[in-house]
């Protein structure tokens, strides 16, 4: 049988799955804004779609595909991608072999440092994860209505090649914030695309996965491991109070919430092994690739 993945946006996460999954013969159809981009995905192998969230695509963009993920973020309707696809998807979507969402575990909002898994509540203490909750129940209700193969991933902070604390170093950029008890989960990329392939090669209709490592740190502790992998002295921590008026507001979100995420899902369901457990593994890796 022939795979077709259609990505809504396909970004960062989103390029990993499609080099996982192009290897496997799968065809990837990617959307992006403008022809620019077009560009660039023709160039990668990914056939092009220009989507600019208000007007849905041609009906001709859907014939073949099989599978479908969405990494948009959303706004206050909720995911770009469903709105003007609602009707396609009511129609169409139980007869895909898989259709994934990228969330984030910004839904689960402070915990104060505790423990999150996915039968924890949903509660966004920003406009933005509180979006994704909508979101997010669009494409479940997929599979809540017609037993769609629809799934939802929560994700913490991603970090990869060309995106983490050892870019941070070397361009000057990183600094070692310490709000005291303050942790954030994060996952490699690799480590997503290993769990979205594991999902379609498993798919539970109405799953939702938080796709974390397996150690929460706080973010002083990570950027230390970057200098120190660089062989560079480690700078003194800067109080969070101290630095919070210069941060961007997106950056402050951030810091409001405290939580840890746990993944034993992924692990206990999808047979997920991870490649870079925590930060140390993932950091290194990065270094070694360049």
């Amino acid at each position: 049988m022939t795979h077709r993945l259609l990505c809504f946006g396909l970004g960062y996460s989103a390029r990993y799955l499609a080099e996982r999954l192009r290897r496997r013969g799968f065809t990837i159809v990617g959307t992006c804004r403008r022809t620019e981009g077009a560009a660039a995905l023709s160039d990668a192998g990914i056939e092009p779609l220009i989507f600019d969230g208000q007007r849905p695509l041609a009906a001709e963009a859907f014939a073949g595909v099989t599978h479908v993920l969405s990494s948009i973020p959303p706004d206050q309707d909720g995911d770009p991608a469903w709105r003007p696809h609602a009707d396609w998807f009511d129609a169409h979507a139980s007869g895909l072999a898989w259709i994934g969402y990228l969330s984030t575990t910004g839904v689960y909002g402070d915990t104060g440092g505790g423990w999150v898994d996915e039968t924890a509540p949903t509660a966004p203490s920003s406009d933005r994860s509180r979006w994704r909750v909508v979101a997010e129940q669009q494409w479940l209700g997929l599979w809540r209505r017609h037993g769609a193969p629809a799934h939802v991933f929560r994700l913490p902070g991603i970090y990869g090649p060309g995106r983490s604390a050892i870019e941070q170093v070397r361009s000057g950029s990183a600094r070692r914030i310490d709000k005291p008890g303050q942790v954030f989960s994060r996952i490699h990329v690799e480590d997503i695309a290993a769990t979205l392939e594991a999902s379609i090669d498993r798919p539970r209709g109405g799953a939702i996965y938080n796709v974390a490592d397996d150690e929460p740190a706080a973010n002083a502790d990570v950027t230390a491991c970057a200098f120190e992998l660089l062989g560079q002295p480690v700078p003194p921590a800067i109080p969070y109070d101290q630095i919070a008026p210069t941060l961007s507001p997106m950056a402050r979100s951030f810091y409001a919430d405290n939580r840890r995420v746990r993944n034993a899902l992924i692990k206990d369901e999808l047979g997920v092994r991870l490649s870079y457990p925590t930060y140390r593994e993932g950091l290194r890796s990065i270094l070694a690739a360049r």
